[in-house]
């Protein structure tokens, strides 16, 4: 038999997603994919029965339909404090996953190098393998997760392609300030580097943390590819609604590559989502209040339980210290907290270039009842999972 393709030999499957499989296994309250189990507003899900029985179920444009394209360009141009072009500046893709791949692929040839940082969401190693490029990793510190800047302008002097953004970030919840930001659009310019950006905890950000986006930076939006996804903003992980905004000569490669991944997103999906894009400011203002409610719920939780974590600035995800257990494996970690205490985590060493075993992730984007239900198992933890010596 011919031998299978070799760019896929330096990474697993996502650890995440098999963290809830294992979660399913054992009966465990899922807090390791990070998805809520309350529904999206009422609005969008009306629209969405009424799209089922109107026209919409064939292919839309294959980078967007108009109507969606419009209502986006409105809103992230209020936001982002410029002018998008609603047919020259946007590519609806697949979800925030097809977008960033799109995205690596629209820069990146082979050989190019792609500065990641360190803790990170665990498809931007394996987007910049399957470019054919090679990751450049730079550590973020905690308990801040700040970076230095000297080791960052070290990856700079690589002359990396491009440098990837999660902002706010996934794992570990960090907000970079505006100072952090304009060190690396400093950088990105001086070095000619392009930045892609993964914003898709954009809204959900805690005080006084406030989200500044890259590309609204003084002469970045030139080099600037921005992604997203309604998902975390609108709860509707499942319908894969995501986007690039770039600069046209940047959104016309991306527009070709998108077109052969995927052709197109779900036409009535999108449809049903134009309705939240109208939504107006007090929903975004609701959606803080009500994450800064759950945030404060959790942690307050594991203050009293007495477990070390994370505080995180944004998104909705903190690390768990299980050091105090023993375990050389946090994978080993998290299948025994899922079977034995009943609440289902994603290793953190999934996320981290350093070798790093002592921490796991844990989300808390669900109802108060399952918050309350999975810190009522977690009270246990010492109990059922013995240190090790």
């Amino acid at each position: 038999m011919p031998e299978l393709s070799r760019r896929t030999d330096t990474f697993t499957d996502s650890v995440i997603r098999r963290m809830t499989r294992v979660s399913l296994k054992y009966n465990a309250v899922n807090l390791s994919q990070g998805f809520p189990d309350f529904e999206p507003p009422k609005e969008i899900l009306n629209r969405l029965a009424e799209v089922a029985h109107e026209d919409f179920h064939q292919y839309s444009i294959t980078w967007g339909a108009q109507n969606f394209r419009e209502a986006l360009a409105e809103k992230q141009s209020r936001l982002m404090g410029i002018t998008i072009d609603a047919n020259s500046e946007i590519v609806v893709t697949c979800g925030s996953t097809e977008a960033m791949m799109a995205a690596m692929m629209t820069v990146a040839n082979p050989g190019d190098k792609v500065i990641v940082f360190s803790p990170f969401y665990e498809n931007y190693g394996a987007d910049t393998i399957l470019s054919g490029a090679e990751p450049i990793y730079v550590p973020l510190y905690p308990p801040e997760f700040n970076f230095n800047a000297d080791e960052l302008e070290n990856a700079f002097k690589q002359h990396p392609k491009a440098l990837i953004l999660c902002n706010p970030s996934n794992p570990c919840g960090k907000v970079f300030t505006y100072d952090e930001l304009k060190i690396i659009a400093d950088l990105a310019e001086k070095y000619d580097t392009f930045v892609i950006t993964d914003e898709v905890y954009e809204h959900i950000v805690y005080e006084p943390n406030k989200h500044v986006y890259f590309s609204s930076l003084p002469n970045m939006y030139e080099r600037t590819i921005s992604c997203s996804s309604l998902s975390k903003t609108y709860s509707i992980t499942g319908w894969r609604l995501g986007y690039i905004i770039a600069p046209p000569n940047i959104i016309e490669v991306a527009k070709k590559v998108h077109d052969f991944l995927t052709v197109g997103a779900a036409a009535p999906l999108q449809e049903a989502a134009v309705t939240g894009l109208k939504f107006g400011d007090d929903y975004y203002k609701w959606l803080q209040d009500k994450y800064t409610h759950k945030r404060d719920l959790f942690l307050k939780g594991l203050d009293d339980i007495g477990i070390a974590h994370t505080v995180p600035q944004g998104a909705y995800y903190i690390l768990l210290d299980i050091s105090e257990f023993g375990f050389d494996s946090d994978l080993e970690f998290c299948e025994v907290l899922a079977k034995d205490v009943g609440v289902g985590a994603v290793p953190g060493s999934s996320f981290f270039r350093e070798n790093v075993n002592n921490l796991v992730r844990l989300h808390f984007a669900k109802k108060d009842d399952t918050l309350n239900e999975a810190l009522n198992r977690l009270e246990s933890i010492r109990k059922k999972i013995p240190i090790r010596k």
